[in-house]
């Protein structure tokens, strides 16, 4: 039997373009993100910290900053095949941050430019982005709709 190539429509290559973009640009963002946890902002992530995080503030502010740069490459790096776990992984630590998004709102606290309870405010609305965009960009979405379907069977 002859092997036939399939090739995609320039809409299905064009997603999929698009999809290793977001894939790409999220995980260099989390890892310089992570990078500036650790130097830089420090001062500024530890604003963010809930006070209701039993860790003292330095010690959660320098964690999450090495989980950010551990996501961010394998965001980068990971075989095709792993990348919808590391998918679900980077929408969970986006889920799991973001108390600390609300905190920083509710408390009035400046940081990243975020000086007003609007921007603050408005800030919360990202992060939903965030989660779809993990889940979208690693084909996260698509192993999760599969298996249910598989499930239904």
């Amino acid at each position: 039997m002859a092997h036939t190539t399939h090739k995609a429509s320039p809409a299905r290559r064009a997603a999929g373009v698009a999809r290793t973009g977001v894939r790409l640009l999220m995980g260099l963002a989390l890892a310089g993100a992570g990078v500036s946890h650790l130097t830089v902002a420090r001062e500024e992530f530890q604003a963010q910290v809930p006070e209701f995080v039993p860790l003292p503030v330095d010690v959660t502010v320098v964690a999450s900053g090495v989980a950010e740069i551990a996501i961010g490459a394998a965001l980068v790096a990971a075989p095709k095949r792993v990348r919808p776990l590391v998918g679900l992984v980077t929408a969970a630590f986006f889920i799991a941050i973001f108390p600390g998004n609300v905190a920083q709102w509710i408390h009035g606290r400046d940081g990243f430019g975020l000086d007003t309870d609007a921007a603050r405010f408005g800030r919360l609305f990202f992060q939903p982005v965030l989660v779809a965009g993990a889940l979208w960009s690693t084909g996260a979405w698509k192993t999760l709709r599969q298996r249910m379907r598989a499930r239904k069977r």
